[in-house]
């Protein structure tokens, strides 16, 4: 198993180029089973998520080609509608396939799933979802078992407004009979994304982008060719790296229309900032202004990002309050910061951070995506050398992250560590 070994201090400089999305190229792929034939899909990262969900579309019948950043699907054959506990335990997205399943063969059996460990993220508003368009639920044996001769549009109202539970209502109802209108859908641009090549194939939706998403089935849709936008949360984690670090970056082929919030409060703590089309240049003036950040659902400030800034508050001239509205038991990070030296203590969903000057190094113990990418931000400002175990959780959503950072001065090297846990 490996570990990062990263010793901080070293201020960061020069270039990175962002990579596709995670959270965007997950579904798009799973929706190349609602109609067979090849499709070319580009800027898609080589991440540990994509390559599981790569080999699950492979276990339900399709091809698939991965090279570099560019992947061909070809789904002819794909008729297996089953996706096994063996690969939906280890990552949540794999329910993404739910939708297309039921739309294309009007039944599915989809394994519980797992991913990250940590809080209660229940599946819940995608069967019920399913159940509106008209399909039968149940669950058994830790599956979920779904069919329905015909899926039928229908009204559905999301009590939460859920990135997952959007898209996978999406993409079963582009094939139902008649209307679904998803009210409190989710605005992310990982939906528009997906919705946008869903349109492509023929989908006809209205309102993507709003809390009011209109889908008119078709009778059936065709492969295309498509480009994954780029990662939000990855551009934004390496513009912390940039600021945490007392360095100057240039981050390159990133969206910033869709990191608002973000680059609001990266001012807000002391940044400057220069934007030019899909450029945006970052530079620190040697000070962390304390500043203070609640989550909410896009467009306001990610909760993939609580972890990255709770990580940059510890060393801020000052003291702040991160607050999570969205997952209120996602503080895995924190026991882990504090034996970097961070002064942090959490009460419910919140965390309030005591700024200082010197965080040091320390062995920490990466347990989910997003807490990873933070220990690893303390870690380069930190005094020393740090260890940071299981880092297989930051490959599932950063591509080649020490090799990045390492092009821009920072002493980061991937080791075995020999370890099994």
């Amino acid at each position: 198993m490996d570990k990062f070994v990263i010793e901080g201090g070293i201020s960061l400089s020069g270039t990175v180029e962002i990579s596709g999305s995670k959270n965007a190229a997950l579904p798009i792929i799973t929706a190349c089973l609602l109609a067979p034939g090849e499709y070319r899909l580009y800027n898609i990262p080589q991440l540990k998520d994509v390559r599981t969900i790569a080999h699950l579309m492979r276990v339900i019948g399709a091809k698939i080609d991965f090279q570099d950043h560019t992947m061909r699907v070809d789904t002819t054959h794909a008729d297996f509608p089953e996706a096994p506990y063996e690969l939906v335990k280890t990552m949540r997205a794999s329910i993404y396939v739910l939708g297309p399943l039921l739309a294309r063969f009007g039944k599915a059996r989809v394994s519980l799933p797992g991913g990250c460990a940590w809080g209660p993220r229940p599946v819940d508003l995608h069967l019920k979802g399913m159940e509106k368009l008209g399909a039968e639920v149940e669950l058994e044996g830790g599956y979920i078992n779904a069919k329905a001769k015909k899926l039928k549009g229908n009204y559905i109202y999301l009590d939460v407004s859920s990135v997952g539970a959007t898209g996978n209502i999406m993409m079963a109802a582009v094939l139902a009979e008649g209307t679904t209108v998803i009210e409190n859908a989710a605005e992310e641009p990982e939906i528009v994304n997906l919705g946008e090549f869903l349109i492509q194939m023929g989908a006809q939706i209205q309102g993507l982008g709003t809390k009011t998403v209109t889908i008119n089935g078709v009778k059936e849709l065709h492969p295309v060719d498509f480009t994954v936008i780029p990662d939000r949360i990855e551009a934004a984690t390496f513009l912390v790296a940039g600021l945490i670090t007392g360095g100057e970056l240039m981050i390159s082929g990133c969206e910033p229309r869709h990191m608002k919030e973000v680059l609001s409060k990266l001012t807000d703590a002391g940044g400057q900032l220069k934007i030019e089309n899909d450029v945006i240049h970052i530079r620190s003036t040697g000070h962390i202004r304390p500043t203070d950040v609640t989550t909410q659902v896009y467009p306001g400030f990610p909760t993939d990002m609580q972890a990255q800034w709770t990580a940059l508050m510890a060393v801020a001239e000052g003291g702040s309050v991160v607050t999570d509205t969205i997952y209120p038991d996602r503080f895995t990070h924190v026991p882990e910061l504090r034996r970097l030296g961070a002064d942090v203590e959490r009460k419910g969903n919140a965390v309030f951070i005591r700024g200082k000057k010197r965080l040091k190094g320390a062995p920490v113990m990466s347990t989910d995506l997003r807490a990873s990418a933070s220990l690893v931000l303390a870690a380069l400002v930190a005094e020393g050398v740090s260890d940071i175990h299981r880092v297989y959780h930051i490959d599932r959503g950063y591509e080649r992250i020490e090799e990045k950072l390492r092009k821009l001065g920072a002493r980061i090297e991937r080791v075995d560590d020999g370890k099994l846990y």
